[in-house]
């Protein structure tokens, strides 16, 4: 009997370096997530915000969250959304370079997930304010595990360490 529960998904997208001319980095978030939504339900999408780059590359960001509603299960998820970086120019050269689109599972309503290929919860999204930031403004109650804090206090909590380090002196 195939599994016919629905699960929900909360994404993290981000681009910094155009397709083209005309598929610049929002516009690429945009495309990826009109082709996530033929994996599901987009049940909300977060407005794009600009960051700063993580690593070596100099090109700033844009960054959003989503919520999605599926039946995929997490494997599946992952293939597919690496499909639609693949179909829309990523190629995985260098770790935090630039690149054109990255889709990254940070939450899903099952709670934990643990395979060679796949954690969720995102390893490191609770330290990355690009991540925190779009994902509070569409799902700011949900409870991360393991500490079972919200995404709200979760952000609350970095911007007041990143408060501190910039402070300190």
């Amino acid at each position: 009997m195939p599994d016919t529960s629905r699960h929900l998904y909360a994404l993290s997208i981000g681009s910094n370096r155009p397709l083209s001319a005309r598929l610049t980095p929002p516009r690429l978030l945009a495309e990826a997530v009109r082709r996530i939504g033929a994996l599901g339900d987009v049940l909300a999408l977060s407005p794009t915000i600009e960051t700063p780059p993580l690593g070596p590359s100099r090109r700033r960001f844009a960054n959003a969250a989503l919520l999605v509603a599926s039946a995929l299960p997490p494997p599946a998820m992952l293939a597919a959304l690496q499909g639609i970086e693949a179909g829309l120019g990523r190629r995985r050269f260098q770790r935090w370079g630039a690149r054109r689109l990255d889709i990254d599972i940070i939450l899903w309503s099952g709670g934990h997930w643990r395979s060679r290929d796949l954690l969720i919860p995102h390893p490191t999204f609770a330290q990355r304010d690009f991540v925190l930031r779009p994902l509070s403004a569409i799902a700011p109650d949900w409870k991360c595990p393991p500490s079972g804090q919200s995404v709200r206090h979760l952000h609350a909590l970095l911007r007041k360490a990143s408060y501190h380090r910039a402070t300190r002196g």
